[in-house]
């Protein structure tokens, strides 16, 4: 006797303003520290950075890229960590090491043939300030300086390193129809 199994149904829920904001979105920029981390700086004696990153937000990334979103990271640091997570990720389009993050991502969109009207940015600080204004979308971690909480068009309730951009990929995946499929297959 088989058990049948009652349908999954999508409990999230977005503002549809939001939505329609999101709907055109076709790239992602995201920051590292204090978006993809939880902003602090871990070092081993020997003056190597480490990096705690979150598996909600590595799998929201990868929902992204099955949908055809691309996920760029544009960061004013560099580290062998940062580098193996992005490519475990599959993240092809990086920029580390800028503190001028709005050519830097430029050139990402000029690359995938894209302008800022189908991106959208996520960061925590003044550097970020640049992609965020240009975005159609722009997206901040609680714990984000004001002027960037400020500039949001959406502040997430998941903290920093702890699924704020997992947040941000399940509002694209919303927007773009992609959500309730993709929970469907993960339920299978």
């Amino acid at each position: 006797m088989s058990l049948e199994l009652p349908p999954l149904r999508p409990v999230l829920n977005f503002d549809a303003e939001l939505l329609l904001r999101a709907q055109p979105v076709r790239v992602v920029f995201l920051d590292v520290d204090g978006v993809l981390t939880d902003g602090g700086l871990y070092f081993t004696e020997a003056g190597e950075t480490m990096k705690r990153f979150h598996t909600l937000d590595g799998h929201g990334i990868k929902l992204l890229q099955r949908v055809g979103i691309t996920t760029a990271v544009v960061s004013g640091r560099d580290s062998a960590a940062l580098r193996a997570r992005l490519e475990a990720l599959g993240v092809t389009h990086v920029r580390l090491g800028t503190e001028d993050k709005g050519p830097a991502a430029q050139s990402v969109l000029n690359e995938l043939g894209l302008d800022w009207s189908e991106a959208a940015a996520m960061g925590d600080d003044w550097p970020d300030l640049p992609m965020m204004r240009r975005a159609a979308l722009a997206c901040s971690p609680p714990g984000a300086h004001p002027e960037l909480l400020a500039l949001a068009h959406h502040v997430t309730d998941r903290p920093a390193g702890a699924g704020a951009v997992r947040e941000l990929c399940d509002l694209l995946l919303v927007a773009t129809g992609g959500y309730a499929n993709a929970l469907l297959k993960a339920g299978q």
